[in-house]
């Protein structure tokens, strides 16, 4: 009974929920007003709606605990003053496991049901937990509440059997990739609020953004830190103090994410890396330089943060440096799509001239690498997400749907790069989980071609095809020879 209360998460839709009724007022209502009417309507949650801008926010029971009675304020300010501005919505055929990730990912407990533009009711973060109780999101909730990294850590080390449990039950590998995704922003958000809690307050607006497979949320078991800051720019006066916090905001992080489990990068992409701290002007002169220089190694890092998303700080800051970025990409740089496309076509996917899956020696042990197999997918839907200025889908999924829209692959195209995709992602976190479970040993890429079954074997060599036939159709479009 309880595999198919967890399984109706991952197919259940907000639209089977009954949603409980909207209760409103205007944003000039007195808080004294605002709390007769949700004692009134029995309601602990009330949304403040203006009648030309719609919904504004909500106020709840700990808003007038916390904001009103905690502070002392006058019960006659408008309502307005005190409320919670994040309103979250969201269409009923979303699926229920949609909703919490969202909910989790913006903060927010309440969520709107807009239905194809009317507002038909809400769900509370803890109702939609409630439906879900032998759910792995509920285990999102756990993390929050984690008292220290210590906590923290052992939170993350039961993210192999929550895979396990899923990738078993038949759930979707992207849907995997997103729960252990939003487990580790939790985790990363956590240690960023302790570690300022002890520095004391930024002296300058920041964002705390990752990189590479956590910027594209497809993180696996086998994962270091990938990450970067960006703080405003501030007067020339306060630029070595503003620098000095942010580097030590970035090693105190950096060290607790490595005690918890996500390990140092080899790379140094990471802000402990002054080259990786630094004001938004400075990362805008690192973005135009790399577009500019259309060298090999620019293109490689370019790539790498090109995939990169915030997760902590202000979003204004990582909105300005995505439209610098957008101009810059509008520039003729024909050279700079030359390299992107020369990086994608580096790793051939692993079949010998027979058409058998290529393998290397491990440990007496025959295998292939399974990241590396993947990385032409993620690749090819970066070079032709950027050609063509898709920046706000952060995912390989993603990026391959909205290049099914506007027409640049067949929707038979769409369907073999994605169902690769997202069979070699099942197949990497299953072995990977497999190895921490069964044998407590270090994740790692490298499957043995023994314990393939033979349908595996077989779908993966039609897989390596499918990318091998892109990645020639990418060398006759960017770089015009077979070569």
């Amino acid at each position: 009974m309880e595999d198919k209360l967890t399984d109706r998460i991952y197919t259940a839709r907000i639209g089977d929920i009954t949603f409980k009724k909207i209760v409103s007022c205007g944003p000039k209502t007195p808080i004294f007003e605002a709390a007769i009417k949700m004692a009134e309507q029995k309601t602990s949650c009330l949304f403040v709606k203006d009648e030309l801008q719609g919904y504004l926010g909500f106020v709840t029971d700990i808003t007038l605990r916390d904001e009103v009675i905690a502070k002392q304020l006058s019960a006659s300010l408008p309502i307005e003053t005190v409320m919670d501005k994040n309103i979250v919505s969201i269409t009923p055929d979303a699926y229920v496991y949609e909703a919490i990730l969202m909910l989790f990912s913006k903060k927010s407990r309440y969520l709107l049901i807009n239905d194809q533009g009317n507002y038909v009711g809400f769900l509370s973060r803890n109702r939609l937990l409630s439906e879900q109780a032998e759910s792995p999101l509920v285990f999102i909730q756990s993390v929050k509440s984690a008292v220290n990294t210590n906590d923290l850590k052992l939170k993350w080390q039961k993210v192999p059997h929550i895979v396990a449990q899923l990738l078993n039950r038949g759930v979707h590998a992207k849907i995997v990739n997103e729960v252990v995704t939003t487990i580790a922003d939790t985790i990363s958000f956590k240690i960023i609020e302790e570690v300022i809690a002890k520095l004391g307050p930024p002296p300058a607006k920041f964002v705390f953004m990752v990189l590479g497979s956590e910027g594209r949320k497809e993180l696996s078991l086998k994962t270091d830190q990938d990450n970067a800051i960006i703080y405003e720019d501030t007067p020339e006066d306060k630029r070595a103090a503003v620098r000095t916090y942010f580097l030590d905001l970035a090693t105190q992080v950096s060290d607790k994410l490595n005690h918890v489990g996500f390990v140092y990068c080899d790379g140094d992409y990471m802000a402990t890396n002054p080259n990786w701290t630094h004001s938004l002007s400075h990362w805008k002169y690192n973005y135009k330089n790399w577009i500019e220089e259309a060298l090999p190694e620019a293109a490689v890092k370019f790539a790498a943060f090109f995939d990169c998303r915030a997760i902590y700080g202000d979003l204004s800051i990582m909105e300005s440096l995505r439209s610098f970025v957008d101009e810059e990409l509008q520039k003729p740089i024909e050279k700079f799509y030359v390299y992107l496309a020369k990086n994608a076509l580096l790793y051939e996917p692993p079949l010998t001239y027979f058409r058998n899956i290529r393998t290397q020696k491990i440990h007496k042990k025959e295998v292939f690498d399974i990241k590396t197999a993947m990385t032409p997918i993620v690749d090819l839907a970066r070079v032709y997400a950027l050609q063509n200025r898709i920046f706000q889908k952060e995912n390989t999924g993603e990026r391959l749907k909205a290049l099914k829209e506007l027409g640049i692959f067949t929707e038979q195209q769409f369907n073999d790069l994605s169902q690769s995709y997202y069979y070699l992602m099942g197949l990497r976190l299953k072995h990977q989980a497999n190895l921490i479970i069964n044998h407590q040993s270090v994740p790692n890429n490298f499957i043995e071609i023994d314990t393939l079954s033979k349908i595996e074997k077989v779908t993966l060599v039609e897989i390596f095809k499918i990318i091998l036939n892109f990645q020639s159709g990418i060398r006759m479009k960017f770089t015009n020879t077979l070569g």
